[in-house]
């Protein structure tokens, strides 16, 4: 959805007018010119007769198309049209050449040198007039492009900077390995190009209960990870009144209260959470729209751990449910983001859920590291960017 992300700026782009640069020799021709060009309103008139100033002067003017005489003194027109075309400022800009004669092999080599047409002079003004407006209106379409260019350039790497300030912001807030005690954890945490709102913590409510949560808003940008962060950081302050952070259900609704999406710029997420208790090695837990989180026992066996609650913030007045199930000491329990198995691999398959769960296993059945699980699915994908955040926390649990 677009609203999470603010559009930039439509670029205003430089009012050209028409320009036109006479090199001729003969100051009969620029007079006849200059009056054919006279009553016609948006065309600025401008002519030399020495033509080892053509350069200097086209530089200066800007001229939106030259008319070149052949024949001149000192500087031939073919040679200046050389020049014109070798210059990185003037190489685009129309030249009409001017020639005294029809000759098939002269008009046949100032189009190979770089011509944008030929007349017999004097021409006709009418269609002196009209090849002028055309060859110019061309080349200003020409520069209006490269200025859009230009500005949409800037624009992306302005928001490029943002998003990657934004990333190493969530990144900043991301809890810290846990390498040793009744909970162990470890994580990856890979930012998509345009930042998809991922984020995730966990940590000891009580002496007892420990809780994990990881969210996703939806669409991608900063507005989306501005979202998420406010969602972390209640969570990881427990500032939600009237709430037992030991019950899933009840922050899950409670964030569903605290977020309604017509609030958020249409913006809603999704999350999993859970608690543990050492005491009892019972896991409880919630997701709302968001994918299950996979329990991997000690033998290998693998499970699926989701309730079916809405997405957060989009419906009002709902109830969330949640779920037990025992959890044998050192199993490991991996909680993720679609960013993680809805992944394009370069064979021109998806590496899908199944595919996921399939990979979280080593050889020995133990679970994979999060780190060795990215470098794989990297390799499958063929590339180290993704179109969504690739986030994943593994926790042991009971491994004292």
């Amino acid at each position: 959805m677009s609203e999470g992300q603010a559009a930039s700026p439509a670029p205003v782009l430089t009012r050209h007018e028409v320009v036109v640069l006479l090199v001729d020799d003969q100051a009969m021709v620029a007079e006849a010119v200059r009056r054919m060009l006279a009553p016609e309103a948006g065309i600025a008139y401008h002519a030399i007769q020495d033509p080892t100033k053509a350069l200097q002067t086209a530089l200066s003017l800007k001229p939106t198309i030259i008319l070149q005489d052949l024949v001149m003194p000192e500087v031939d027109g073919l040679a200046l049209l050389k020049f014109y075309r070798a210059h990185p400022k003037l190489k685009d800009v129309p030249v009409i050449v001017l020639s005294t004669r029809e000759e098939p092999q002269t008009k046949a080599e100032a189009f190979a040198l770089g011509a944008s047409d030929y007349l017999v002079k004097l021409p006709d003004r009418i269609e002196l007039i009209a090849r002028i407006r055309h060859h110019s209106q061309g080349y200003i379409h020409l520069l209006e492009r490269n200025e859009a260019y230009q500005a949409l350039l800037k624009s992306q790497q302005i928001l490029a900077k943002q998003i990657a300030r934004a990333a190493q912001y969530v990144l900043s807030l991301l809890p810290a390995p846990l390498p040793e005690g009744a909970v162990r954890t470890d994580w990856t945490y890979e930012p998509s190009a345009e930042l998809g709102g991922d984020s995730f913590g966990y940590h000891w409510l009580d002496a007892e209960h420990f809780a994990v949560y990881l969210l996703d808003v939806c669409d991608h940008g900063v507005g989306p990870a501005l979202l998420s962060v406010s969602v972390l950081n209640l969570l990881r302050s427990g500032n939600l009144p009237q709430v037992d952070f030991r019950r899933p259900a009840e922050v899950l609704a409670a964030l569903n209260r605290a977020f309604p999406m017509e609030e958020q710029n249409d913006l809603y997420f999704t999350i999993w959470y859970g608690v543990w208790n050492r005491s009892t090695n019972l896991l409880t837990y919630a997701s709302g729209g968001h994918p299950p989180a996979l329990l991997l026992a000690p033998g290998g066996e693998l499970t699926e751990l989701r309730t079916s609650n809405p997405m957060i913030g989009g419906f009002t007045d709902i109830s969330f449910s949640e779920a037990s199930l025992p959890v044998a000491p050192g199993s490991k329990l991996y909680v993720f983001s679609d960013g993680i198995y809805e992944v394009s691999l370069k064979d021109g398959g998806m590496w899908d859920l199944e595919g996921l769960k399939a990979g979280l296993r080593d050889k020995d059945g133990t679970g994979v590291a999060p780190e060795a699980l990215y470098n794989r699915i990297m390799d499958l994908h063929g590339s180290r960017e993704l179109e969504d955040d690739f986030s994943l926390v593994r926790l042991s649990l009971g491994t004292e």
